[in-house]
Formats: C-alpha cells, sequence, structure tokens
C-alpha cells in the first residue's frame, strides 16, 4: 500500500542531505570517574550542529553520543535520526514535538562544563504513555533508542527534562496594569503564551471550581489548552450536563477565541463576587472552554496582524488541512440509513477508510475528548458573517449546494440557535444593509446547508456520533477585528454565551437503573417522532434536550423490557425534569426492543460508538506486507531500521 506521504518524505530526506556539511573531526574519546559512588561521564563538548535538533535547550554536545555515533556525519546518516526528522509526518503531528526533542537528547546528548547529562526517565516513560497509541495506529514499533530504562536516568543522577523549552514562557506571569484589580479583563489580542497564562492564572484564581487541561497538542505541538468550570472540577458529576465552546477551529477567525478568554475571567470573578446567575449555572453545569482549536493557523494569521489578514491566510492547520472539513462524514452515512425503515441512525460508527485518509492531530484530539466526556451541548465560534447556524450543514441531495436538510431533532435545533439569535443585539438590528442583514427574514439563523453545504463538518459529526448537540456561531463579518472592536464585540456575545449554556438544562435528565438500583450504561433513550436516541453515561445517568410540549419516551437496554413514560415539558420550565428508568430484566422469550440497527450484533442493541481507536491503521496491512511507511526507509540504502517493525 502506498503512503501518500511518501512524496514529501523523499522531499524531506533530499533536503536534510543537501545541507548536511562535510564531516568535521568532532570525535573525542569519552571517559568516566568515579564521583560520590557513582558514575560521571566527562566528555569535550563541542557545538552542536544537527539540523533537526536546532531547537534544543541546549548548544553543546559530545561526541560519541549515547548510541556510539562518533561524528556529526554518522549521526546525520543514522537511521535514527532520519526517523526522528520525518516522525512528526509519519504520525501526522501527534506527539511533536516531544519526541524529536526527547530523540535528540539521545542522538545528540547534552555536555555543559565536561559532562554529559542524561534526560530524565520520569519524562521518557509519561510520553511512552502517551503516545504509544500513534506508534500502534500505523504499526510500528517503539525506537529502541527511547527505551526508557536504557538511555534515560533519574533525578538523583542529575538528569534534565528535554522537554521544558515547550513550556518555556508560559510559566511566566504577565503582572497586570498597576492598579488595576485581579478581576480587571483586557480586551487585547492574545498570543499563544498570553492566552496560556491567562488561562491557567484564572484556573489558580479559582481554583476551587476550575482546573486547565491539555486535550492533545496540535501539528506545531502546541497544547489544546482546555479551562473548565464546575463545582468539582476534574470529575464527571451525576446527573451534572457538560458543556464546550470551541473557538478559533478556523485560525483566522479569531473573534471566538478572545471570547472564550474573556468568558473564563468572567465566570470566575463573577463567581468570586457572588453573582447569583454565575453561581447557579457553575454549581449545576460543567462548562469546557477550549479557546483555540488550531494554535498553528492563529501564529500564521496574527503574523499579518488585524486589518492585514487575507480572508484565508491561517484558515488552515500546519498541515493545510481546514479542520472543519476534516472530520468523518457521517451525514452521508445517515442519509443512506434514514431511508431504511428500522435501521437505527444515530451514534453512526466512524469508517475504517477515513483513518486511511490525513487525519489532523486537532481532529483526533477533539474526538478523543468527546468519547472521555459525555457532552450534550456545544457551540463552535466561527467569523465570516453574522448568524447562527445548525445541523444539517450537508444537503440531503449532495449536488445542492444549497438545500434544507433538517436533523430529526430540527425544533430543539432552532431553540438553541434562537437562545444566542435572540439576546444578540446585532443579531436582532433590523436593518438589512447591515453584516449579516441578509439573514434578518431568517431571525439570524439558518440550517448550515441551506446556506451552503459541505461535508466533513464538526457539527455534525458531533450529533450523529454522539449524544451532542452542536450548534455554529458566526460573529462577525470581520474576521480579524482590530483590537479596539474587541470590547463591544464582547457586549454583544456575553449575554448570548450565557443564555446558550444555560439551554442544556432544558428537556429531561434521569437515571436508568436496573431493579436492584445499578447503573445501566449505554442504555437508549428514545422519543416517539424523533428518530434520534441518545444514551446513559457510564454511571446511567443521560440528558435528553426537547423542545416544550408532549413526548413519549422510552428506555430500553439489551436484556431488559422497555420502559415507557408520557413527559409534558412547560414551556416556560428552564431547569431539565427529572425522568427516571427502571429497567426489569427479560425473563422468558425473544428479547423486546424498537427496532434497531443490523449493522453490529442483536438488532436493536447499542453499539459501542468508537469501536476503533481513534487514529485506527490508516492503511491496512495484509498478510505479512511491510507497513506503508516501510518503502521509504528501504529506500535509503542505510541500514534498514528493521527495529521500527513489530513482526
Amino acid at each position: 500500500w502506498p503512503s501518500p506521504s511518501l512524496p514529501l518524505l523523499s522531499q524531506l530526506r533530499l533536503n536534510f542531505l543537501s545541507t548536511s556539511a562535510p564531516p568535521s573531526p568532532l570525535s573525542s574519546p569519552t571517559f568516566y570517574r568515579k564521583a560520590r559512588g557513582r558514575a560521571v561521564c566527562l566528555a569535550t563538548c563541542v557545538d552542536l550542529q544537527l539540523q533537526t535538533c536546532s531547537d534544543v535547550t541546549y548548544n553543546r554536545t559530545a561526541f560519541p553520543t549515547l548510541l556510539q555515533h562518533r561524528t556529526r556525519a554518522a549521526v546525520e546518516s543514522s537511521s535514527e535520526y532520519i526517523l526522528l526528522s520525518v516522525l512528526h509526518h509519519l504520525l501526522e503531528g501527534q506527539c511533536n514535538p516531544d519526541l524529536r526533542l526527547l530523540g535528540c537528547a539521545v542522538l545528540a546528548p547534552r555536555c555543559e562544563g565536561g559532562r554529559v547529562r542524561r534526560p530524565c526517565r520520569h519524562v521518557c516513560g509519561a510520553l511512552r504513555e502517551a503516545c504509544q497509541p500513534a506508534f500502534d495506529a500505523i504499526d510500528m514499533a517503539w525506537p529502541y533508542f527511547l527505551d526508557c530504562g536504557r538511555y534515560f536516568s533519574g533525578p538523583e543522577e542529575g538528569c534534565y527534562d528535554p522537554l521544558e523549552k515547550l513550556r518555556g514562557g508560559l510559566d511566566i506571569e504577565e503582572a497586570l496594569p498597576s492598579g488595576y484589580p485581579p478581576t480587571f479583563i483586557q480586551f487585547t489580542h492574545h498570543s499563544y503564551a498570553q492566552m496560556v497564562r491567562v488561562l491557567r492564572r484564572t484556573a489558580a484564581r479559582c481554583a476551587h471550581i476550575s482546573k486547565t487541561y491539555s486535550i492533545g497538542r496540535s501539528f506545531d505541538g502546541r497544547d489544546l489548552l482546555v479551562i473548565e468550570f464546575s463545582s468539582r472540577p476534574g470529575q464527571h458529576e451525576l446527573m451534572e450536563p457538560e458543556v464546550k465552546l470551541i473557538g478559533n477551529i478556523h485560525g483566522n477567525e479569531v473573534a471566538g477565541r478572545e471570547m472564550l478568554i474573556y468568558l473564563a475571567q468572567y465566570l470566575c470573578s463573577e463567581y468570586l463576587l457572588g453573582n447569583p446567575r454565575i453561581q447557579r449555572l457553575l454549581n449545576t453545569t460543567r462548562i469546557h472552554l477550549l479557546p483555540s482549536m488550531n494554535p498553528d493557523g492563529y501564529e500564521v494569521a496574527a503574523a499579518e496582524g488585524a486589518g492585514y489578514n487575507g480572508w484565508t491566510s491561517g484558515r488552515q492547520n500546519a498541515q493545510n488541512l481546514d479542520l472543519n472539513r476534516n472530520f468523518p462524514d457521517l451525514t452521508s452515512e445517515y442519509y443512506r440509513l434514514a431511508s431504511v425503515r428500522g435501521v437505527r441512525s444515530d451514534h453512526i460508527a466512524i469508517p475504517q477508510h477515513y483513518w486511511w485518509g490525513k487525519v489532523a492531530p486537532e481532529t483526533k484530539a477533539v474526538m478523543k475528548w468527546m468519547r472521555a466526556i459525555p457532552f450534550v451541548l456545544s457551540a463552535s465560534l466561527h467569523g465570516g458573517d453574522l448568524v447562527v447556524s445548525y445541523p444539517f450543514d450537508f444537503s440531503k441531495h449532495p449536488q445542492e449546494e444549497k438545500m434544507f436538510s433538517p436533523t430529526p431533532d430540527e425544533k430543539m435545533f432552532k431553540l438553541l440557535a434562537r437562545a444566542y439569535a435572540d439576546v444578540h443585539p446585532m443579531m436582532m438590528d433590523r436593518s438589512e444593509n447591515r453584516c449579516g442583514g441578509n439573514f434578518l427574514k431568517r431571525g439570524s439563523i439558518i440550517n448550515g446547508a441551506d446556506w451552503y453545504s459541505f461535508t466533513g463538518g464538526m457539527s455534525d459529526f458531533n450529533y450523529l456520533h454522539s449524544n451532542c448537540f452542536e450548534i455554529t456561531v458566526e460573529l462577525g463579518c470581520v474576521k480579524f477585528p482590530p483590537e479596539e472592536a474587541l470590547y463591544t464585540i464582547w457586549q454583544h456575545n456575553k449575554e448570548p454565551l450565557l443564555n446558550f449554556v444555560e439551554m442544556v438544562h432544558r428537556g429531561i435528565k434521569g437515571m436508568v437503573m436496573d431493579k436492584f438500583g445499578k447503573p445501566v450504561k449505554n442504555a437508549r433513550i428514545l422519543v416517539k417522532g424523533i428518530r434520534h436516541a441518545i444514551t446513559t453515561a457510564p454511571d446511567g445517568d443521560y440528558w435528553r434536550l426537547l423542545p416544550p410540549g408532549a413526548h413519549i419516551v422510552i428506555a430500553q437496554a439489551p436484556g431488559y423490557s422497555r420502559v415507557i413514560k408520557k413527559v409534558i415539558i412547560p414551556s416556560r420550565m428552564k431547569r431539565a425534569g427529572r425522568v427516571d428508568f427502571i429497567l426489569q430484566p427479560l425473563r422468558t422469550g425473544p428479547q423486546k426492543f424498537l427496532p434497531g440497527s443490523r449493522r453490529g450484533g442483536l438488532g436493536g442493541e447499542p453499539q459501542e460508538p468508537d469501536q476503533e481507536p481513534l487514529g485506527a491503521r490508516r492503511q491496512p496491512t495484509t498478510g505479512g506486507s511491510k507497513p506503508w511507511w516501510w518503502s521509504y526507509f528501504t529506500s535509503l540504502g542505510q541500514h534498514q531500521p528493521r527495529w521500527l517493525l513489530k513482526y
């Protein structure tokens, strides 16, 4: 199976071979002496001149290396060095630049004061645990020279952290302007380092209700940093719904990024000041804010600056992928399944062929995030117009560029979209000449495919693969607004953001248990007349967003009799009604489920939503054949790195 990345890899090989300098006589003997009961490596330190390792935190190395390469030329021609040069492309950006920096610490060991320092074993161990799945996904063995027990050492031996540069500058506090209280929000554009500092400072101020965490790394190695707010940060609480807000999926659409940075500070400050609305919201909801899903693209756009940024500069990630076209196309599969009576068309599995293409690490990170947390509601913040759109984004007739293509939850999605648009002063402005004026007659909301159709979008994926309902908010016609406009944009969007998040408490919620009170996970909650089921979380709790009115709700799970209840949701009810289900085991006879999918096992049995690992094999291997990436290494004419093969 040829790899789509081979031309790029070949070019990389040519690049580093062409830039390699002639061999220089840098080798010198390395010897050891005893010092306080331990061996100390003595060496002659020389300048580090390896291109692939040019951004490590030190500039002196020694020969021979830990792998016994005696010259710079020997290192540059080694299969280990070649692997480091291309690994970020083979793994499609995952664990980059972490693995390269860790490998450089072995291939070009740090030398200072006539002593070689080894990298820390615990850093290697943590990285192997995080990155092993990426190697497994392409059938590649863990590189032998990253053996944590062999080439690394402990703190008692004076080890160092080769990944410290990834945190460089992020831990430095920036003082607020003198005389301003800690609740002060600076309405400015934030660089990546500034964004990280603000989020961490905010989480530290509100440590009892907030924390930051990373869901993964961008292709260029920047953390995709999330700040969460909850009465018990870091854990899912029974019956507490989960909401996520995502900004900057397109790197040059920056208003959403700033709105979420401001929102984080606002939630923290208002909670501490005793704002009853904010305290009630954070005590009953777990909110996750990802200000920048595409920090690499943002850097490209920010380099041009506000007012100079082009319509597309920085839109894509560092791989030149549009992240909002990079998710699995489940909508086409949905239209196929929806035309077949009695077949389940929710929680659609990711097709295997999806992994054979180019999947961005940012996309994988969000999908993994969705798998880990039972999100109920979501919004993706964009720029370029002033409107709220909702699924489906892909037309039910692919040839139609504009065609109304509703989900089974059309009524609920319209309520969610209106919850944002109806309290946004500019979206409600009656002038047709304003930004977004062409959507005025629609109430500044629109079905995505009725606006323009596209495939691979994040919102469709949320709805068809999980329990989460996601809308898309276009915040304005200027994608990279000038700094002086940011405060006004915040004033226009603060109330819509809060009002939207509060919508997670509409509909019903409850527990599904067996007769002994044990939670039933992955039970299906169905609503008559809406062909879209949601499933219970591992603790048996569920949330079903529903519009006001009378609904027939059914709970079912394999091995149990289904339970049916009638629910009436008043139009002014702003808190989810509690509807619990106790399922009785089936005694005899066939299992009585509502008609379900015949795609996997028993009819009606809920399929595990992510049975294939995220980052599953991009290309299948057959009967002993080598993985797709092997042909690159065999073409080098070097010693073939058979240590990368698993079999």
